[in-house]
């Protein structure tokens, strides 16, 4: 992660899941971002916080653009053995 907060390269690089999610009732449409193409959109230095990518997004299903994202970590053992230093 860089200073200013995550690109999209560093959501790559520590295996973060980046999900976005329509408030539009009755839509509810979620759907995992594609961070590679959004890295080669964008660029792998692009700013890839909530506020940056909120802007750009709309809901595949019903093209609302009241959409809010959810970032998951890794959580599969390896990850939290690479994180404790093991």
């Amino acid at each position: 992660m860089t200073g200013k907060g995550w690109t999209f390269q560093s959501l790559i690089d520590a295996k973060m899941t980046v999900t976005a999610f329509c408030h539009h009732a009755p839509c509810n449409h979620s759907q995992k971002l594609d961070l590679a193409k959004l890295r080669d959109r964008f660029g792998p230095d692009a700013p890839a916080m909530a506020d940056d990518i909120i802007p750009k997004l709309k809901c595949a299903k019903c093209g609302g653009r009241k959409v809010g994202t959810i970032y998951t970590p890794d959580t599969s053992p390896n990850a939290y053995g690479k994180a404790k230093g093991s």
